[in-house]
């Protein structure tokens, strides 16, 4: 399964033909097992500013599996890997990411993005990037 982040989501959705932009097209026109967390959801919502295009955005994001933290353990582990990041010298700049990146931990889920708090998220822990 690729989660695939907000990051690239937002470009594919505004087609803005970058090259996350065209893989996401490719991934999902090969039927592969695309997917989003319930965090990259929110997020993708909150940043559409009239109803009628939300409503289009949140049917196209559903027709995916959304994986969903779990709990307390998906933030527990969420905050270790802030923590141990930190320890490295490494400041990971949004909880969130580090949210996104224990879902897909505790999922075994690949994670396609476009933020550098990823890639060092994934150099100190096990989260499997997708790459091109």
């Amino acid at each position: 399964m690729i989660v695939v982040d907000t990051t690239v989501w937002i470009d594919f959705l505004e087609a803005k033909d970058t090259r996350f932009d065209r893989t996401l097209q490719t991934l999902i026109n090969q039927d592969a097992s695309v997917a989003l967390t319930d965090i990259i959801y929110c997020e993708i919502l909150q940043g559409i500013r009239d109803e009628a295009t939300v409503r289009q955005i949140r049917d196209t994001l559903q027709a995916f599996p959304i994986l969903h933290i779990q709990g307390l353990q998906t933030l527990e582990h969420a905050a270790a890997i802030y923590r141990t990041c930190r320890k490295r010298g490494l400041t990971i700049r949004s909880t969130i990411d580090c949210i996104i990146a224990a879902t897909c931990i505790e999922a075994g889920a690949e994670l396609y993005h476009n933020d550098r708090d990823f890639n060092a998220i994934a150099s100190l822990h096990n989260l499997k990037l997708y790459r091109t």
